[in-house]
């Protein structure tokens, strides 16, 4: 048989290969502790679930779902984004349900470029955002993220040529592998760049919750803290849920929610107008549920429009019952999310000192679920033998630097999906290794 030369970039994926390697290790009777995959390990909160599950039993979830049908899950998600952001979204014509925000990124190129244009991505980057760009026959400028930038992009430094033949940019902070955090102006910068350039702006946005306040709350409004369990952090004091004419779910009366930090501004924020922008969500993160896939996008009219149009050739909606979870979880108490954080916060401060406590001196990020560490000179640039060689002797699994892009060589990502009891005794496996 003949393939598509489209799928020739495609045959490496970083994660796939650590999965071979974890399927050796365990064969050789290693027990594994896998930081190498970014899927949470907590739970949905119950008041998700019992969304979910009370719609099982309804027949009449049990068939397609087409656009007019997520009409109340595309309200929840643009009440949310006004409530946090401070930013109005019509359902109507902003908002599209997802399979995570993955499906956003892999699916918008096919909407926006033509064969041998550019996209611009950050290098390291996610690597859904570069297969996209691949399915759709477009050419990739890896933006460099350096440490002496803080792991943000030089526009400046994007050639001429490049431009001329670009036709979106995408970002995502805070940002997967490194979890570089990036300022207001930084986006406004972006904003104003992409206009000048008549370029697409995607900014993939999954780890918008995941920002740590080192004071011990979550960083509210202007860095102002709130704390688990108080009003700032609840969408509703309980989930009080009832049947709409579209058999789903929404839930009444919400109490207003807890701005974002600003430390994760939206895009929007420094877009106001959706002039060039658009953004990816997904609840896998800060709800816990990436085995539901489900996100949404929010954005220009005409690019969710156009994104609709790929989604239609491809696939239908999700379950009914999936989307009333979502809105239990968008318009419920939030006191699971704030947990969550504050679990992450926990973890992440037992692995940095673990590794300092070792000689590994590493920096303490302030997002994300992940600790980008920079390798020993002896596998500085061979981070995918080090991932390797590590799971095999060791059991301990983690994501290889390059396997993000040509300039995520020399790193190595870990995962904090374990207990802190656990990421110590990861960690005390690599100082044998090492």
């Amino acid at each position: 048989m003949q393939f598509a030369k489209r799928l020739q970039p495609l045959q490496f994926n970083v994660f796939a290969e650590m999965d071979r390697a974890k399927a050796i290790a365990l064969a050789a009777g290693q027990q594994l502790i896998d930081l190498s995959l970014g899927s949470s390990d907590l739970p949905a909160e119950a008041h998700v679930i019992s969304a979910i599950a009370s719609s099982l039993g309804d027949r009449s979830t049990h068939g397609y779902l087409l656009f007019n049908g997520t009409r109340a899950f595309r309200s929840a998600a643009a009440n949310w984004y006004e409530q946090k952001f401070g930013i109005k979204v019509d359902p109507e014509t902003e908002v599209l349900p997802l399979i995570g925000s993955q499906e956003g990124t892999a699916h918008l190129p096919l909407a926006v470029l033509n064969p041998g244009d550019f996209a611009l991505l950050l290098d390291p980057g996610y690597p859904s955002h570069a297969g996209g760009v691949y399915l759709a026959s477009g050419q990739i400028y890896p933006m460099s993220l350096r440490e002496e930038n803080n792991f943000l992009p030089v526009f400046s430094e994007i050639p001429a040529a490049v431009l001329a033949q670009s036709r979106m940019m995408v970002l995502s902070y805070p940002h997967n592998p490194t979890s570089a955090i990036a300022p207001l102006s930084f986006f406004q910068e972006a904003v104003a760049f992409c206009q000048q350039h008549n370029l697409v702006l995607v900014h993939d946005f999954p780890y918008v919750d995941l920002v740590f306040d080192e004071t011990g709350g979550l960083l509210g409004d202007k860095g102002t803290p709130w704390r688990q369990g108080g009003q700032g952090g609840r969408l509703g004091d309980s989930l009080e849920t009832t049947r709409q004419g579209d058999n789903s779910f929404s839930a009444s009366p919400p109490l207003p929610l807890s701005p974002s930090s600003p430390l994760a501004p939206s895009i929007f924020q420094a877009d106001r107008d959706k002039s060039v922008s658009i953004e990816f969500f997904t609840l896998s993160k800060s709800y816990n549920m990436g085995g539901f896939r489900i996100g949404y996008a929010i954005g220009n009219a005409e690019l969710i429009h156009a994104l609709r149009q790929v989604k239609a050739a491809v696939d239908f909606n999700q379950y009914r019952g999936i989307l009333n979870g979502a809105i239990a979880a968008l318009t419920g108490p939030q006191a699971g999310v704030n947990a969550a954080v504050a679990t992450f916060k926990q973890r992440r401060d037992a692995f940095i000192s673990a590794l300092h406590r070792i000689g590994w001196q590493v920096p303490t990020p302030q997002a994300t679920m992940y600790i980008w560490a920079k390798l020993p000179p002896h596998w500085s640039q061979n981070s995918i033998e080090f991932c390797t060689e590590l799971v095999e002797q060791t059991g301990v699994a983690a994501s290889p630097g390059a396997g993000f892009g040509k300039f995520g060589e020399g790193y190595v990502r870990f995962a904090l999906v374990h207990e802190p009891t656990i990421l110590t005794t990861a960690v005390e496996r690599i100082a044998k290794f090492l």
